[in-house]
């Protein structure tokens, strides 16, 4: 009796210990360009709902970040990757980095951002890069602000305008795919042309142009740059002492801007999937994408998200951007830039 005691406690114990163990905290990875930023309490309202804890990774601008991504798609880095955007989402899904999934909250993304039928890469926000002008400049000179981009090959216009090198700056490619867009495959050599010939200033990245070369916002003496349909409410937003209006304009005549789609997408390979849908829900939610426009300058791609006030009073979008298929931006962009390169450069 004492032996079929001891025994039955025996069985006892191996069968608590074959009991599936209750699942520590889960920590997901989402791998992002350094130019991402949100609330700290929007990831801690996420935290605390689901118990899913939220590394972020900066991994540098987009095209490092999406290289990083594909040299390491069968050991990933992380479980999910946003910031790739429309210049670049091809080669994204060439590469098959991403698993699909089709996100309840699909129903409430503008279609026209919607590129990825089949859900790997789902929209998350954009923005569209324009020219901007200084408002003071063009009064006090008595010259009508740019309206088109034949109008900065106006002589009234020359050395008036800063771009940033599509080489290197991600404004600088939007602005370039404006242009073919706009003068087509076969005529945008000779605007860049005319544009050379005009004065135009090249500058690595938007940093320099905006804050080096614009006169709105440095001792620059350009009065025209390549910038957001978003800056003029970031004017308003950060400036000490606070202003009423914006010292800048965005132009947003059809063509003249190149809309950047920016998405998310779960890594194949991701060791927990059902937790990196749960923040791709919240990704593309209401709270989330309510919290986009006053931390990366960028509109919500949920059109049931509120804009802040300083959004709706301030900036204009344009409606008709400009708009190349992420296919064809893949198969020519190298030979694209090559050939401003050969024409503005050397």
């Amino acid at each position: 009796m004492k032996k079929l005691t001891i025994l039955l406690l025996l069985f006892i114990l191996v069968g608590c210990s074959l009991k599936p163990q209750p699942a520590g905290p889960t920590t997901i990875r989402l791998m992002t360009h350094d130019s991402f930023n949100i609330s700290e309490a929007v990831l801690a309202q996420f935290e605390a709902e689901t118990g899913i804890t939220v590394e972020v990774f900066p991994a540098g601008d987009a095209g490092a970040m999406l290289n990083q991504a594909v040299l390491a798609k069968d050991e990933p880095l992380a479980d999910l990757l946003y910031g790739v955007d429309n210049t670049f989402l091809s080669r994204a899904l060439e590469n098959d980095i991403f698993i699909p999934y089709r996100s309840p909250e699909l129903a409430n993304l503008a279609d026209g951002l919607k590129l990825d039928p089949e859900n790997r890469a789902l929209p998350v926000d954009y923005g569209d890069v324009c020219l901007n002008y200084d408002l003071a400049w063009f009064a006090e000179k008595d010259l009508a602000p740019p309206n088109s981009l034949e109008d900065l090959i106006d002589p009234a216009y020359a050395n008036l305008t800063v771009v940033e090198n599509p080489a290197t700056s991600s404004p600088g490619l939007a602005f370039l795919l404006a242009t073919i867009s706009y003068f087509g495959p076969d005529g945008y050599g000779e605007f860049w042309q005319q544009l050379v010939e005009n004065g135009v200033l090249v500058t690595s990245g938007w940093e320099d142009a905006y804050w080096g070369q614009f006169s709105a916002a440095s001792d620059g003496d350009r009065p025209i740059v390549v910038s957001y349909a978003s800056s003029p409410p970031a004017e308003v937003f950060f400036a000490d002492p606070p202003i009423e209006a914006a010292p800048t304009a965005a132009v947003v005549s059809d063509g003249t801007c190149f809309r950047q789609i920016e998405f998310v997408g779960i890594l194949r390979g991701t060791e927990h999937e059902a937790a990196a849908q749960k923040l791709i829900d919240f990704m593309l939610g209401q709270t989330f994408q309510e919290d986009i426009p006053l931390n990366m300058f960028v509109y919500p791609a949920n059109t049931q998200a509120a804009l802040p006030e300083v959004f709706v009073k301030h900036s204009l979008l344009p409606e008709n951007p400009a708009l190349i298929s992420p296919a064809d931006i893949s198969a020519n962009r190298e030979a694209w830039i090559e050939t401003w390169t050969e024409i503005v450069l050397r």
